[in-house]
């Protein structure tokens, strides 16, 4: 689940940095600050996701990036779509990590094989 939720935060961190360039010309200088500390909370939110703060905080970023849409109308779509993909990312990495921790009881339960 950690690497799936990291791999999206890591697309939004390049997604605001492409969103920076698009909103350079038209955007007062504290939106393109609020940009550039979103963009650098989205990585470092990636390296926190050992903790549950780290979800709390990501879930949280993904309102702040469909809030830029205030600033870029287009980041309206992407905000809806990442946040669609954190959350896939955080329902199949539970679901992954439930049937890993299942076939690993099941070994344990079958005990050691004798050759």
């Amino acid at each position: 689940m950690r690497i799936m939720c990291a791999a999206v935060l890591t697309m939004e961190s390049l997604l605001m940095g492409f969103a920076l360039l698009i909103a350079k010309d038209s955007a007062t200088s504290s939106q393109l600050i609020l940009g550039g500390v979103l963009a650098i909370l989205f990585i470092l939110t990636a390296g926190m996701l050992k903790r549950r703060g780290g979800y709390l905080l990501g879930s949280i970023l993904q309102l702040c990036l469909i809030g830029y849409g205030l600033v870029i109308p287009q980041m309206y779509f992407m905000g809806g779509l990442f946040l669609t993909l954190w959350i896939f990312a955080i329902v199949l990495g539970r679901r992954g990590e439930a049937i890993k921790a299942s076939l690993i009881a099941q070994r344990d339960k079958q005990g050691p094989k004798n050759p």
